[in-house]
């Protein structure tokens, strides 16, 4: 999906160190990865690899990251520590560091959470009678998702709360649109 959406130099990074086409250690679904990202080729721990990068984006467990990785990447980087309930670094440890910060949290501002997605996007393909969630339609429902925040985008404010009536239609109606684009409906 961000590679869809435009991202161009994505890396991933598993318990063994960043995901790349030179390892020996790779099931199908890293293999596939490793194909398709991380197009320098970097190798190394989490800790070597972030040095310099504009995001981070963790979906994996408590605690991976440190003071020091944010440190070392760009200046005002963003950092979506989406663990839950213990994300990969505090956001208290990082508030003075990063520019923006995003957690699956709701005691936290900017709390990422499926809930603002799938009510949408179920009630959109079934409006357009679609067989199938196409890529093209989960990128749809997060261009919604962004719209709504609109003009009142900041820091603290980068994606609507669950609780906002204005999610689920708007996506709904994005997902619809892209359904019917696809040609995905029956």
């Amino acid at each position: 999906m961000l590679l869809n959406a435009g991202v161009k130099n994505l890396i991933g990074v598993d318990r063994h160190g960043a995901v790349h086409t030179g390892r020996e250690d790779l099931n199908s679904s890293k293999r596939w990865f490793a194909e398709n990202t991380n197009p320098e080729l970097l190798a190394g721990t989490i800790t070597e690899v972030i040095a310099g990068a504009d995001v981070f984006l963790g979906l994996a467990g408590p605690d991976l990251l440190t003071v020091e990785d944010v440190q070392s990447m760009a200046s005002d980087p963003i950092v979506f520590a989406m663990a839950n309930p213990d994300p990969e670094i505090r956001p208290e440890l990082i508030k003075d560091i990063a520019a923006v910060i995003a957690t699956g949290r709701s005691d936290f501002p900017n709390q990422i959470n499926n809930v603002l997605a799938f009510p949408g996007i179920f009630r959109g393909a079934l409006d357009a009678k679609a067989t199938k969630i196409t890529e093209n339609m989960k990128l749809a429902a997060a261009r919604a998702i962004a719209d709504v925040v609109g003009e009142d985008l900041h820091q603290q404010f980068i994606v609507p709360t669950a609780f906002d009536p204005r999610v689920a239609p708007a996506v709904a109606e994005a997902v619809r649109l892209a359904a019917i684009e696809d040609g995905a409906c029956r």
